[in-house]
Order: structure tokens, then sequence, then C-alpha cells
């Protein structure tokens, strides 16, 4: 790789790391606190892309199964690690790597949302990372999560791997704008996020302009 920025271009990972190198990314980016910088959904059309191109040298069906398996050990691994944690998790200082707004804006999707959180999280970054710990703090049942977990991990590279292998189907030329469609992934799959974190900093706001006027 050229450089360090080379680690948040999808198609330099892929070409870099290869098959290998993708479902690590996919495994500490589903669970692991500290993956959720990488990326996500990109990392899939990407692949989905590259493989329709030949440059990923695995088949569609194949792919797909590979990622889900990752996925669903990240979120066992998320899983655990918020079981052990449990609540010292609110308590843990923010880093370059943790931050307690992320954990807060997990709880409040997972609270709107119930189970079907784990499902609907895969496609929000953030969210992907941190749902599954949360879901180990509050200990949902390890049958609930089984079900949630196996639907989900398979559900969203079904969609979006498969998305990429058939732009690169009826668009040829699709890896020349790649960029732009990375782009235009990584805004569509962030606004719910920065909505959701400039609420919850408007009700904080209230909350401390409630106590100061008491």
């Amino acid at each position: 790789m050229d450089s360090i920025w080379d680690l948040f271009k999808p198609e330099e990972l892929i070409r870099y790391g290869g098959l290998f190198l993708l479902l690590v990314i996919i495994f500490l980016e589903n669970g692991v606190f500290f993956g959720f910088f990488l990326p996500g959904d990109s990392l899939l059309f990407t692949a989905g892309l590259l493989c329709n191109l030949g440059v990923l040298d695995v088949e569609l069906s194949h792919l797909i199964l590979y990622i889900g398996f990752a996925a669903i050990a990240g979120y066992y691994a998320g899983y655990w690690f918020g079981y052990k944690t449990g609540e010292a998790l609110y308590k843990r200082k923010d880093s370059l790597f943790f931050k307690k707004k992320y954990i807060t804006t997990a709880e409040n999707f997972y609270k709107k949302y119930g189970g079907a959180a784990l499902i609907l999280g895969r496609y929000l970054p953030i969210i992907r990372t941190f749902a599954p710990i949360l879901a180990g703090v509050v200990k949902v049942k390890p049958l609930v999560f089984f079900v949630y977990n196996i639907i989900g991990a398979f559900v969203w590279p079904a969609v979006i791997v498969t998305a990429g292998f058939y732009v690169g189907e009826i668009f040829p030329q699709a890896l020349d704008y790649l960029t732009w469609m990375i782009v235009g992934f990584i805004l569509v799959t962030s606004l719910p996020i920065i909505n959701s974190l400039r609420r919850d900093k408007k009700r904080r706001d209230a909350e401390e302009s409630t106590i100061t006027d008491v």
C-alpha cells in the first residue's frame, strides 16, 4: 500500500489482501469496538464488483457465504465482549477508538427496533459495530441473538454484494466511477447516524438547560 489512507479504500484493501483481508475486516467491523472506522457497506459493494470483474477470484454465492460467516463471528465477538464488560462499558473513558456516544446511539436504535436492530443495524455504520456489544450488555437471550445474528449476517451481504456484482454486469466501466459510488454509499449510510447524534445532542442540551433553569 502507498499510504495509510489506502486502509480506507475498499478496492486497495481487496487488491492488497484478497479474500482473507476482506473477511478479517468484516469480522472486526461487525462487533470489535475499534473496528467501527473500517469500511463496511462500501467494502461489500466493491467486493461484489471485483468478483464480477474477476479481480476477486471466488464465486458470488461462495463470497456471500464467507462474508456471512465472518459477520456471524464478529457479532459473537461483540456479544461476548458486551456480556463480559456489562455496565462498565458505560463508564469507560473516551479514546481514539471508543466514544460513549456510539454506545448511546446503538442503545437508542436498539430500544426503537428491538431485536430487529441486529438485522437492520447491519446496514448502518457504528450501529453495525456496537449493536452486538449492546446486546451482550443487556444480556439478550442466546437463542434470540443466534437467530437475528444468522439472518442479518447473510441478508446484509446478499443485498449489497449482489448489488455490486450486477452493477459490474450492467456497467462494465463501473470501476472507473467506483470512488464516486463509495462516496455515495458513505453519505447514504451515514445520514441516519448523523441525525441520531444530532437528536441526542439536542436532548442532552435540553436536559442541561432544564437543570440550569431549576
